[in-house]
Formats: structure tokens, sequence, C-alpha cells
């Protein structure tokens, strides 16, 4: 027998995890957030955290003489 959702789960993930406004979140379809979240076991978008961390990884790298490398 099926419990149901798990709502404290969901809004975690859409308001922690996506970062979505309560407002945000509770105007989404199901099939939008699931959309949002990704396919299971894979990974999940990227957020402002994931972002930094790719950032820090890879810098982007001047030049000698201080331009860009862009």
């Amino acid at each position: 027998m099926s419990k149901g959702l798990d709502w404290p789960a969901l809004i975690r993930a859409g308001i922690r995890g996506l970062g979505l406004r309560p407002e945000e979140f509770w105007q989404l379809t199901p099939a939008e957030f699931q959309l949002m979240l990704g396919e299971p076991g894979q990974s999940g978008p990227l957020l402002s955290g994931g972002l930094q961390a790719l950032m820090d990884a890879w810098p982007d790298e001047e030049k000698k003489d201080g331009t860009d490398d862009r």
C-alpha cells in the first residue's frame, strides 16, 4: 500500500535543491517539476554552488599580457 507523496522531501528538493521560491514551487505542474529535477540516476541541475565549484576547479587564465584568454 502506497503512503502517497513525500511532500516534505519534494518541497526541500524544490526550494533548497532547485532554489525555487515557494510560490514558484506551487505553480509548477508535476511534469515541469520532474523535468527540473532530471532523470533518476543522472546528475541534477547545475546550481550556483556547483557552478562555483567548477569555476574554482577550472579558473579562466589570463595571458601574460593581462588579457583574457576567451
